[in-house]
């Protein structure tokens, strides 16, 4: 199968030419049909979070595809069944996680990988679905949607009236706004310094959009909220100041939500004083997501068509062009998500 391959950071990965291994215990074969580029995948190119101590790896957490064969033990998916590949655990086996080999060299891998034609996946990090969706919509579905509306309905329990903003305005804040949408929460505001972006997100339910290359968000945010802060905040950037922001403009009974991961030894600093008194901050992992719960009841409103997934898609590029979906990401110019197809032709 071909697989792209991170063999050394800030480098282009590599497309490699690898046999599939022997099934073990818990393990599943995936026929990989589009994988979504996530932040993560980028900030592990970029060397983000420090050094890479895994090289060469394959990459890629969030794809659609459909089961080729089954390795003992597993029991939620048969061949045939379409999956979402996800990866926040959900029920089944966790098994150990595939080892690849090319040229004499180990490869390593995580519990499901998607930047490859084929999948070596855990049992628990597969969801069955049925119906037809198309596979690229139930990429979406392995971490951007998942993690945005759980971040409004699981870390927040965002209710109608309340008030929202959410910095940066990509694939997971798209979800975001969508979910606060749905509660009817008001004001809801978008930050970018996108102008694409921002034009984006007023039609995935931003009441109010922010460009910070031209206004101050502290300001605005203030005059919206008059002057008492807001319920909710999200950060999916990572960057220092912005998380800074997102405190700052949080309610004295509200909420920051650090969706984004930050670079590695950053730290920023805060006035803890408003935390005795009600104010509160967390980290997102994956919007606390269950995926057997959750999926099925995002595809369903997908279906009843209470939720918009083809539109977050933007681009759409073939695997031997990995590279240039990937530096398309990293130059902020995708409004929703690039999906990699990954299945051969």
């Amino acid at each position: 199968m071909k697989t792209a391959v991170l063999v050394k950071q800030n480098a282009p990965l590599e497309i490699y030419e690898v046999e599939i291994p022997k099934l073990d215990v818990g393990q599943v074969l995936v026929r990989v049909e589009y994988s979504g580029i996530c932040g993560k995948q980028i900030d592990e190119i970029t060397g983000r979070q420090g050094e890479d101590r895994f090289l060469p790896h394959l990459l890629g957490h969030e794809g659609g595809g459909t089961v080729v064969e089954i390795g003992l033990g597993v029991k939620k998916v048969k061949p045939g069944d379409r999956v979402v590949m996800h990866w926040i655990k959900g029920t089944g086996i966790d098994s150990a996680p595939p080892r690849f080999s090319y040229n004499g060299k180990m490869l390593s891998a995580g519990w499901v990988t998607t930047f490859n034609e084929n999948s070596v996946v855990s049992e628990n990090r597969l969801t069955p679905v049925g119906g037809d969706v198309g596979f690229d919509v139930l990429a979406l579905l392995g971490c951007a949607v998942t993690t945005g509306l759980g971040i409004v309905f699981n870390n927040i329990g965002l209710r109608p009236g309340q008030s929202i903003a959410i910095f940066g305005v990509g694939g997971v804040g798209l979800n975001v706004l969508q979910g606060a949408a749905l509660v009817n929460a008001y004001p809801v505001v978008a930050i970018d310094k996108s102008a694409e972006k921002l034009e984006h997100a007023a039609k995935f339910g931003a009441t109010h959009t922010v460009n910070v290359e031209n206004t101050d968000p502290k300001t605005v945010l203030a005059e919206l909220s008059k002057g008492r802060g807001f319920d909710a905040v999200v950060d999916t950037t990572g960057v220092n100041a912005v998380r800074q922001a997102a405190y700052e403009v949080t309610s004295d009974k509200g909420l920051t939500v650090f969706c984004g991961v930050p670079f590695a030894n950053d730290r920023i600093s805060i006035d803890s004083f408003p935390l005795h008194f009600g104010r509160r901050i967390i980290g997102s992992h994956g919007g606390n997501t269950v995926p057997e719960v959750d999926i099925p009841r995002y595809l369903e409103l997908y279906r009843l068509g209470r939720l918009e997934l083809d539109s977050l898609i933007s681009a759409r590029l073939p695997l031997s062009e990995i590279n240039r979906a990937v530096d398309l990401v990293k130059s902020g110019k995708v409004c929703g998500r690039c999906l990699v197809r990954t299945a051969p032709a």
